[in-house]
């Protein structure tokens, strides 16, 4: 991630963005992020609760369930919001954006600004719409059953600190299945060098 503060290339992105006229009403230092394909650019993890814009490059959204099963929410490529929700909401422990390809986005400290933008009907209009848009899609979201390979996976990779699964009974019951399933998907995994046994019960995913 590279955070760039050069004001001829924000208005040079912000001259070029479908935004333009609402931004620019806006009393606000941007600056852009440009991200690497595979950059994580919203997650729970993350403290900073920034809005952005994509103005080059794709993003996929998706949402991690405690039992490790991964499903599609949304994919975004130029004028896409992110941080729309944060504005009225707490950031979801679930929800990541993840960058599909390099990307850069307009960016700003939400925190910074709520109150302004709350006064700003332009543009609390450009985020209801978006909002809108984005709950039609939740809607519409026919998820595939993910096999309980890559629930384990998903589970150890955004569910377990430092990747590493510790307990075979207890995530058995978080994953809806029993130990032995578990165990043998855990033994495979080792065996196909995608995870480690670290001690007894306890595994760490290798990548």
């Amino acid at each position: 991630m590279e955070r760039i503060y050069d004001k001829k290339q924000i208005a040079s992105y912000i001259a070029k963005s479908k935004y333009q006229a609402v931004l620019e009403s806006l009393d606000i230092d941007f600056y852009l992020i440009r991200y690497e394909k595979g950059e994580l650019v919203s997650s729970p993890f993350q403290n900073e609760l920034l809005f952005q814009i994509v103005e080059q490059g794709s993003i996929n959204i998706y949402l991690i369930r405690d039992d490790g099963t991964r499903y599609s929410l949304s994919t975004g490529t130029t004028d896409y919001f992110l941080g729309d929700m944060e504005i009225f909401y707490p950031r979801s422990r679930n929800i990541y954006a993840e960058a599909a390809e390099r990307m850069t986005c307009i960016s700003f400290s939400i925190e910074k600004h709520k109150e302004m933008l709350f006064s700003k009907n332009q543009f609390l209009i450009l985020i209801c719409n978006s909002l809108s848009a984005k709950i039609g899609e939740m809607t519409a979201i026919d998820a595939i059953p993910a096999s309980l390979t890559e629930r384990v996976i998903t589970y150890m990779k955004y569910k377990c600190s430092d990747k590493t699964l510790k307990g075979i009974e207890k995530t058995a019951f978080h994953l809806h299945c029993s130990a032995r399933q578990l165990q043998r998907v855990l033994n495979q995994s080792e065996a196909s060098g995608l995870v480690k046994k670290t001690g007894k019960g306890t595994y760490k995913l290798v990548f």
